[in-house]
């Protein structure tokens, strides 16, 4: 089929909408209509060529929702109708991470996905005969995607898509990360350092964990206003004090949580070492820069504070995505303040021009 989609052709230039061929999903595969895709910050690093692992010519986009068109053959966890939402952390329930509860890093198609291609080490994407890569298994800048049905979550048919499509990448990985990496505690401090979407679904899942406080870090006044939206009982400007502030407001020992979600190595540092002595947890959930490093004074960990990293916050997608959309549903996740702009296909790079101006927290790419 022929159908539109947003190709990177060359790392630091707009991308290129423009009418490409889709085939046919093969055995394991899934056609989905897309009906509605976040534009996130992963897409605007990869465009900008600052992800080493980025490859070009490709269709980017990962943050997508949509309508299972076509199935292949074999494919038994989907069917013909259903409201998905796309994962590009998949998960098999096979492999030896899938079948550990600690951790959502499947290993199954993880190597080819990497190349950008399908598991079975092809594409379904071509232009004039040559081959483009998918994007993170998914590339939903498109109007339609072919993935594994095991790198897509059904979730109700109630949840509108311009909202669902968020719980593919961005607010899950905030929620989960407290939810599931962290495991935050009733009762606990937390302090979220970054009130973008990530940010600001860590600040839910403090919330929802039962935590006592929860402090967001931020330059914006108007992120630190939505992370108030989210459950946090107090909101602080960042700067050089922001670590000295918390100890003192914590008599002398930090938080119990801590949560970086900016990519800047600087605040993760600070998140490190806002971390309670004793027994803090810093959780680190933000990209950093190409070859950038984090610093850690060996004496922060000595007096035990610990440093986790959280991938789509430990989410198990095809498991718990759904389990988090019923949570927005039923009211207890606030996903309506967090959507700031609906464009169209052809607007995908204003997308990443508010990103830049930290215009909003999710523009969101609607299909007719």
């Amino acid at each position: 089929m022929r159908m539109r989609a947003a190709v990177l052709e060359q790392f630091g230039q707009p991308l290129a909408v423009q009418e490409v061929e889709l085939e046919e999903p093969r055995a394991g595969e899934v056609l989905v209509r897309l009906e509605a895709c976040g534009v996130c910050h992963t897409d605007m690093y990869t465009a900008s060529g600052a992800d080493p692992s980025g490859y070009a010519p490709a269709v980017l986009g990962h943050e997508g929702a949509g309508i299972v068109e076509q199935v292949g053959e074999g494919v038994t966890l989907v069917k013909q109708g259903d409201r998905v939402v796309t994962l590009f952390s998949p998960q098999c329930g096979e492999c030896v991470h899938c079948l550990s509860p600690k951790t959502n890093l499947c290993m199954a198609i993880r190597e080819e996905q990497n190349k950008g291609h399908l598991p079975d080490g092809t594409t379904r994407l071509k232009r004039d005969g040559k081959r483009i890569r998918h994007f993170m298994g998914t590339s939903t800048f498109a109007e339609y995607t072919v993935m594994p049905e095991i790198a897509l979550a059904v979730i109700s048919p109630e949840a509108p898509p311009d909202r669902a499509c968020v719980f593919a990448c961005g607010l899950s990985t905030g929620l989960g990360a407290a939810m599931n990496t962290a495991a935050v505690e009733p009762g606990s401090t937390c302090v979220v350092f970054g009130a973008g979407l990530v940010g600001l679904g860590a600040v839910a899942g403090c919330r929802l964990q039962g935590a006592e406080r929860i402090v967001c870090v931020d330059l914006s006044e108007e992120r630190l206003a939505l992370a108030r939206g989210q459950g946090a009982t107090e909101t602080m400007l960042g700067g050089p004090d922001t670590v000295d502030q918390i100890v003192e407001s914590t008599g002398g020992f930090g938080a119990d949580y801590t949560f970086e979600a900016t990519g800047n190595v600087a605040v993760m540092r600070q998140a490190v070492e806002a971390a309670r002595m004793g027994w803090g947890l810093c959780t680190v959930a933000g990209v950093a820069g190409k070859g950038e490093t984090l610093d850690i004074v060996p004496r922060f960990l000595i007096t035990g504070r610990r440093v986790a990293g959280s991938s789509f916050g430990g989410v198990k997608g095809r498991d718990q995505v759904p389990q988090l959309v019923d949570r927005y549903l039923n009211g207890e996740i606030d996903v309506d303040p967090l959507i700031s702009h609906h464009l169209t296909l052809d607007e995908v790079n204003r997308g990443f021009e508010l990103m830049e101006a930290q215009d909003g927290i999710r523009s969101v790419i609607e299909f007719g």
